[in-house]
């Protein structure tokens, strides 16, 4: 029998009471104040290793990896837009804003994303000039902050994404403390330099789905219905929300889930609020089907997505796209082990530094510090980016031949199998070995 982790020399640790949650009530005790950090929930939750797919074998028919193609292209915004945005492949960046990351992280996703012919997206705080210049799509996101809204800038975005949540804060605001806000970080959001900011948690001029609609309205003919608008939501009653966005005019609905990335807010947050993206995204597909816009109004999954495997998950529960944060971070250095010494310096280690906000990143991405902004090479941070979304679309594409699927969209509910009660109820997919789907009525 394998030695109990909590039990050390005879002594056993408490699993309500652990040594994690003793240091979080010492660590209140002695502050007075909730922790904020960044990252997304750290406990562990169903995701997408509790899938498997079930590959061809007598009853299905494989294609040949090197010879037979499988498409990954994806047409977002077909709905309404004049000019829909066409991607190479079915990944894109997140919204992740100037302010919580330095310009040239901004210009590295931009540049890694331009390669890989996909999207990128603004985030709060308004579109800088190097986003821009080195993106080839670019999401604008309106948020209720409206900080660095700026209607030309607006009209220079390929899409327009209206966000009313997010996964890892569903029902809050965004912070971006002091120390991060520097004189151009405060000019572009109208603010004072050096003090802490908070984003309002809902839009300032609307208060249901109906005022959405006429936003909605008033963006279109901004842009002259030429852009695709987005609505963002964080994965809570998902299966009511995306009904609301579809009704409201969306061409396309980004689902955040819980295992989603922020640069800053409050632990609480993180750790207790939302659902798991797993158990959002056949919620969001249902929903699509009864009102019969499912493929007609395009669904990206976001939130803890970190290979291939998850971009082909997502697919075959019905999504058109997934965008990944964090994992694009990652590929552009973050975390990074050869920063380490400099991490313990600061309190932390490579692998675990999640205090985004503090503006101290050793390797310059989540950091307004120059002499830190200095370490991060756009083009060689963008080069690393654009190899990772290509092993993630290779990866997909393995997958979904081993299915029979010669294009990524083709794969289904119905490729997949679950090892666990929880996630075969949350996916709705059978328990493998077995046709029985949790909660399901026969």
């Amino acid at each position: 029998m394998s030695e109990d982790i909590n039990v050390k020399d005879g002594l056993r640790e408490s699993a309500t009471f652990d040594r994690t949650t003793m240091t979080e009530i010492r660590r209140a005790a002695e502050t007075g104040i909730y922790d904020i950090r960044g990252f997304g929930a750290k406990r562990k939750l169903p995701h997408f290793d509790d899938l498997l797919f079930l590959g061809a074998s007598m009853s299905r028919y494989p294609l040949e990896g090197y010879r037979e193609k499988c498409n990954t292209s994806v047409t977002l915004g077909t709905r309404h837009a004049k000019k829909p945005i066409v991607l190479d492949i079915p990944v894109t960046i997140a919204g992740m804003s100037f302010g919580a990351l330095s310009a040239n992280a901004k210009e590295a996703l931009g540049r890694g994303a331009s390669l890989m012919g996909t999207s990128t997206t603004t985030g709060d705080g308004g579109m800088t000039p190097e986003e821009r210049g080195q993106s080839s799509k670019l999401v604008y996101q309106y948020l209720p902050s409206r900080y660095g809204m700026n209607p030309d800038d607006l009209r220079k975005a390929d899409a327009i994404e209206v966000v009313l949540g997010q996964g890892a804060k569903p029902g809050g605001g965004g912070m971006l403390l002091g120390q991060k806000i520097t004189d151009r970080v405060a000019k572009m959001r109208t603010l004072p330099m050096g003090v802490d900011q908070r984003s309002a948690c809902r839009h300032p001029d609307w208060t249901g789905p109906d005022d959405l609609a006429i936003k909605i309205q008033e963006l279109r003919e901004i842009t002259d219905w030429q852009v695709p608008i987005y609505i963002k939501v964080g994965a809570t009653r998902t299966y009511y929300d995306v009904k609301l966005a579809v009704k409201a005019g969306a061409d396309v609905i980004v689902v955040d889930g819980m295992q989603g990335g922020t640069a800053a807010t409050q632990d609480v947050f993180i750790e207790h609020v939302g659902i798991p993206t797993l158990a959002a995204i056949p919620q969001a597909v249902q929903a699509l089907q009864e009102m019969g816009m499912h493929r007609k109004v395009q669904l990206i999954v976001s939130g803890g997505i970190r290979n291939g495997a998850d971009v082909a998950k997502c697919m075959a529960l019905g999504a058109d796209a997934v965008a990944i944060g964090t994992a694009a971070l990652v590929a552009l250095g973050c975390n990074h082990p050869k920063y380490d010494e400099e991490f313990k310096k600061i309190g932390s280690a490579a692998g675990f530094y999640d205090d985004y906000h503090e503006g101290k990143d050793p390797a310059g991405i989540s950091t307004q510090d120059p002499e830190l902004m200095k370490r991060l090479d756009p083009v060689e941070a963008g080069r690393k980016l654009a190899n990772y979304l290509n092993v993630l679309t290779l990866e997909a594409q393995t997958l979904a031949r081993a299915c029979g699927k010669n294009d990524l969209r083709n794969l289904e509910p119905e490729d997949l199998v679950a090892l666990t009660v929880e996630s075969a109820a949350m996916a709705r997919v059978p328990l493998a070995g077995t046709s029985w789907i949790p909660g399901q009525k026969y």
